[in-house]
């Protein structure tokens, strides 16, 4: 059984930052950011594979993996030692507005899916005003 617990969103004003943070319990192999705004399908944002050795022969997946709208913009980076991932979001911009939500899973693979997480979080709120 693993629990999913984010937190950190916020208001900030364009070209600010802001940044997230998430813990799951028990194993996981991969954890990851996705964002929901009003009206729009659910997006990835950022992903994560966890790990302290190499990974096994046929895990799939860049990491870290990041959404076309937030790179270059957005890093996800492992809190080390832990079973825990932080967003660090810079230069943002109002379409960022969304509900964040974070994800993980014990499988073979970590890809900007959705389908492929297990556990999810509540959610935090991001708001970018102009």
């Amino acid at each position: 059984q693993v629990h999913v617990v984010e937190s950190g969103g916020g208001s900030v004003e364009a070209g600010g930052s802001l940044t997230l943070s998430c813990s799951a319990s028990g194993p996981i192999t991969c954890m990851a950011w996705f964002r929901q705004a009003p009206g729009k399908e659910r997006e990835g944002v950022a992903s994560l594979r966890f790990g302290d050795g190499p990974p096994m022969y046929g895990l799939g997946g860049e990491s870290p993996s990041y959404g076309p709208s937030v790179s270059g913009r957005f890093t996800i980076a492992q809190d080390n030692g832990k079973n825990a991932v932080y967003l660090h979001m810079n230069r943002l911009q109002p379409w960022d507005t969304a509900m964040y939500f974070c994800a993980a899973h014990s499988g073979a693979y970590c890809h900007l899916d959705d389908w492929e997480y297990d556990y999810w979080g509540h959610g935090t709120q991001v708001t970018v005003s102009s």
